[in-house]
This record gives C-alpha cells, structure tokens and sequence, in this order.
C-alpha cells in the first residue's frame, strides 16, 4: 500500500430497544423458501476446534454455541471439505460418518438461539498446496528435470555442470534466487519460493481436468448431507484461494469450455448449483459467497462480479454474500517448512482490513462491491437478497447501508468475534455493553498460523465470571470462548 495510516474506530451511537425494533437491520429477511428473523448475520470463520478428521468437537459446539446466544438472523458455519479426505482440523462432509456431529451442531446452535437464527453450512473444495521446501529438498527431489535444464545450465556453467542430471541439480541449488529467476520457469520457481500449488489450468493433470464432471455431484452429495443434518441451507463457497474462485478468476483459461471466457468461467459454478437444487430441492436455502474483486494482476474485478451476479439470480440463487480479495497469487512468501497462506498480500488486506489502512480505511471499505451487484441484480428485475461485509462494526453504519440499498444483509465477522453477542446487546438496547473490536486482526494470526482462533479481548475480562473453569487454547494462554454476557439478566428477548 502506498500510504499507512492509522485509523480510529468510528464513534459509535447504539439505539433504544424500541429503535431498533423500527429498524431496517432487525427486519426480517427471506433466503428463498426460509425466512431469516433479521438482516443480521455471522460468516463462516475456520475456528481450528474439529478433530485431525473433520469431526465436530465439544470446542466447535461451544464456538458455535457462543454465537447463537447472540441471536443473530444467520449464522454460517465455517467451510467445511466436501471430499473425504485429510485436511487438519477443520470440518468436513465428505462421508455420511460427519453427519450425527454436524446434527448435534444444528441442534446446539438452536436452543442457544431459542430457534432465533438460521444456520447455514458453507461448503467448498480445495486444490493441494505443500509447505515450501528446503532448497536442497526441492533441486534433490521435487523439481524435474528437462532438456532445457541442462542445456541452460550448459550455456552458464560449462559442460561439466550438465554432464548429468544429478550434476544439473546440483548445480541448480548452488544457484541464487536471482539466477534462478533466469534458469526456471515462473512456475518452477513459484514452487521453490513458495511451495507447490496446484491450479485449475493443470490440465495435464488428469484429477485437474476432470473437476467439472466430478465436482457438480461433490457438492449435492454434500449439500444432501447438510439437508439431512438439519441445516436450513448451505453457502457455496465461490470466493478467496479456492477452487471455484478460481474458476471464477479471469486468471483462469482452460481451453475445455470452462474457462478463458465470463461465459466459461461461470458454466462450472453454474452446473454446481444445478445439481445442488435438483438434489435438494426448492425448500432448502441455497446461495453464494464469491469475490467482487479479486485484487491481483489479471484477476476479475467488478464487471465481472455483476456479470456473474446476474447470472447466479437468474439461476435462482437464494443469496449472494460478496467478499473480496484473499488469494494465494499474491500472498507473502512463507518460510521454509510453512504453507503459502491467501491473506497475506494486498488482496489479503482487502478481504480483512485492519485499522492500519490507507486513506479510504477499513470501515465499511468492501460495501461498493456488493452495491454495484445489488444495483444491477435488481435492474435486472431479480430481488436476490445482497449480503455485504468488511469493517461493519456499529448499528448506524449498517443501518445506513440498508437505507441506502446498497445491501440487503449485514455480515460481521471479526465484530461479532470480539462479541458474539454484540447483535442481541443492540436489539434490546443495550449496545454501551458491546465489547468492540479494534481491528487488529489478531485472530487473522491465529488464523495463519493454523492455531485456534481467539479474541486478544477476552482475556482482558479479568474478572469474568468463568474466568477459572473456561476452556483455554492448547497452550493453555487464551480462553476459547467469549466471556458471558452478565450487565443485565437475560430474559425472552
């Protein structure tokens, strides 16, 4: 970013319970066939609570758990893996075996709400990436070795230095990084710097080209199973680092009718959602989160998002929660034995503005995207619910967005962290008790480093009144919950 600036939270005005009773943001809103009590809603964060195996914990219930009390009007639980494959703890679909954890999630979700909230589940795929590699490691074993290699490294070094491909290797990790640059393709190089990732133009390989015949069915079976688990609908997950992002992506140019054109970057996500409504039916919620802007070279932007949005109503989508940013493309270099984690670079900040911004800041910085989408959609004549998010953090700020159709759904994440029942405080006017968050992005940390998330504020509740029996994170360090609400004694509302 060119310029750093430092920004304070907004002030803050909280209404009356009778305020906010007239209000827009505790209106109720339909999804489709389901009908949510309010425009309020939590997105799916990745927490780091289910077991190595995708299963639900008591520490997913209680995460889970905590948000419900706060009563929002959606709640959406975190992406959860529609293959039944490894893939640390984080929740997955892939296999009937999830589903009495994910019942028990549902369950758990709506008496803490006293049946209040939505619950939706959001589902994706994901496409392998490897930690980056010891150099060694990579020039021994990773890296394969053409004819190019070695008449490269001929040319350079002599023909001694190529007498061999052991000898090439060799000479290849003797190399700086900036000879390298020279000596290997962009790709090659990317998977030495980086680590190995794997894209949706591998066509060559064989698992990469076939997605579109395999995914459609992935993702109803999946959804089938969340119908059957209890959830009232599910979010495809279309955004950030993902594979259906990147379908998405102008970045992608399969040459198979799925991609290199809008019209076949949006045919796979299209057939997605076709055989996720003939399999579940009409009266099970069925949306999208995607990106409004990609925010890296050769990606999508806004045009596109419109273009994709108006075909997703036309299909008829339920929702569509617009994001931004988030990619690997432009992510930090990792450190060797890490992971390259997709919010780390200009797009990561994009997706999660902290309070060191540029001069636009990070309140409300995401809202134009689904505005313009919202604009369009409804020109169109669709009347598709719009869900916006990205530093929404106090009740006229979202009421604002409302009145100004710019939006019709306000997500909170990292707000509704610091304070999970932030939503309820506001309803029944007490919004002087909301702990609020500062935008730092420490749970974004935890987040990277694959660690559970917490809030830095609910320690600092030193007097809570759990404070001596919660459950604390695997070093013991940071409470795993939010602390209770305990300024007023909470009746029905």
């Amino acid at each position: 970013m060119a310029e750093q600036i430092r920004h304070p939270l907004p002030e803050a005005r909280w209404p009356s319970a009778a305020e906010a009773a007239r209000s827009r943001l505790f209106s109720p809103i339909a999804l489709g066939p389901i009908e949510a009590c309010s425009r309020t809603w939590v997105p799916a964060m990745v927490p780091w609570r289910a077991t190595g195996d995708g299963e639900v914990t008591q520490d997913v219930l209680d995460w889970y758990g905590r948000f419900a009390d706060g009563r929002p009007g959606v709640l959406v639980v975190e992406a959860t893996g529609i293959r039944d494959v490894p893939s640390g703890p984080l929740l997955r679909i892939g296999h009937d075996r999830f589903l009495a954890g994910l019942r028990e999630l549902v369950r758990v979700v709506r008496d803490r709400s006293h049946g209040e909230t939505r619950v939706l589940l959001q589902i994706l795929d994901f496409l392998t990436i490897r930690r980056r590699p010891e150099k060694a490691k990579f020039f021994a074993r990773f890296l394969q070795i053409h004819e190019r290699h070695r008449a490269a490294v001929r040319d350079r070094f002599g023909s001694a230095a190529a007498a061999d491909e052991q000898s090439v290797r060799a000479q290849l990790a003797s190399c700086d990084d900036d000879t390298l640059r020279e000596l290997l393709t962009p790709r090659e190089f990317r998977d030495y710097a980086f680590g190995y990732r794997e894209e949706v133009n591998d066509l060559h390989l064989p698992h990469i080209r076939d997605l579109p015949q395999v995914l459609p069915d992935l993702f109803a079976t999946a959804a089938a199973r969340a119908r059957e688990a209890g959830f009232d609908g599910v979010e495809l997950h279309y955004a950030h680092a993902y594979t259906m992002a990147s379908f998405l992506s102008r970045t992608n140019v399969r040459d198979d009718g799925y991609g290199g054109s809008r019209e076949g970057r949006m045919r796979l996500p299209l057939e997605v959602y076709h055989a996720v409504r003939a399999r579940v039916g009409h009266d099970f919620s069925v949306g999208a989160r995607y990106l409004g802007d990609e925010v890296i070279a050769g990606g999508s932007r806004i045009d596109d998002a419109i273009r994709y949005g108006l075909a997703f109503a036309a299909a008829g989508f339920d929702f569509l929660s617009i994001s931004k940013g988030g990619k690997f493309d432009d992510a930090r270099q990792p450190s060797v034995g890490a992971a390259a984690y997709p919010y780390t670079g200009p797009s990561g900040h994009e997706c999660m503005p902290t309070v060191k911004s540029d001069a636009r800041g990070p309140f409300g910085r995401n809202v134009h995207l689904a505005a313009a989408i919202r604009k369009a959609v409804r020109a169109a004549g669709h009347a598709t619910p719009i869900v916006t998010a990205g530093g929404i953090c106090h009740f006229d700020q979202a009421e604002r967005i409302l009145a100004n159709g710019e939006a019709d759904v306000i997500a909170a994440a990292r707000q509704s962290l610091a304070d999970p029942d932030w939503w309820r405080k506001m309803r029944l006017g007490h919004g002087a008790d909301i702990r609020r968050c500062i935008f730092t992005n420490y749970c974004e940390g935890l987040d990277q480093k694959h660690k559970q998330v917490t809030c830095q504020l609910w320690d600092r509740d030193f007097d809570a009144p759990d404070a001596a029996t919660v459950a604390r994170s695997q070093d013991g360090k940071r409470r795993l919950i939010a602390p209770p609400w305990r300024a007023i004694r909470h009746g029905s509302g």
